[in-house]
């Protein structure tokens, strides 16, 4: 298989990256749902946010590992078959996954620094808390986090939807470029 994406399909580097994120933001989603519903007296109170938080901060350096790549190695073209309409929504569909994604990071990051309190990676490093004390810091981030969270995940699931649709309705070579193979 190739390393980098060609005019005819997405390759290895892109697929790792497109499916490893997916599985790490439903992932971070469902730890997010479990561990807000955690007792005081929970083993897992402290661990849960910790392990969200070190997940969260890694996944951030991963996309931005993601962008460059794709800098480096461009996206196949949008298909000929595809409508205007089509390739406008693909457009503003990627984007709005990529820059809601960044979103909920950030506002991951200002929850957990608003108190000036870096934010411990997986035991190996910190994050310093350069953003806090801003006025109902942790609680303003905290509602944009939850609700962009919500959004994207039911965004992505559309665009789980779309990329069927393309390979069951339309029969076209839209998903099987995203699994690596030639179009």
């Amino acid at each position: 298989m190739q390393l980098r994406n060609s005019p005819a399909r997405y390759g290895w580097v892109s697929m790792v990256l497109h499916w490893g994120v997916a599985l790490v933001v439903f992932g971070l989603f469902a730890l997010g749902l479990w561990m807000v519903g955690l007792d005081y007296y929970s083993a897992w109170r402290k661990d849960a946010p910790d392990l969200h938080k070190s997940i969260g901060i890694t996944l951030f350096a991963i996309m931005l590992v993601r962008i460059v790549w794709r800098l480096v190695s461009p996206p196949p073209p949008p298909l000929a078959s595809y409508s205007r309409l089509t390739r406008m929504g693909a457009a503003f569909g990627h984007a709005f996954l990529y820059l809601g994604l960044f979103a909920v990071m950030i506002a991951g990051y200002l929850i957990s620094t608003a108190d000036g309190v870096g934010i411990p990676v997986f035991g190996l490093f910190e994050i310093p808390a350069v953003v806090s004390g801003l006025p109902d810091q942790a609680d303003t981030a905290g509602v944009v986090h939850l609700y962009l969270a919500w959004v994207l995940v039911v965004f992505a699931g559309l665009h789980g939807v779309a990329a069927l649709k393309h390979h069951f309705i339309d029969r076209d070579v839209t998903l099987t470029r995203m699994l690596g193979r030639k179009a």
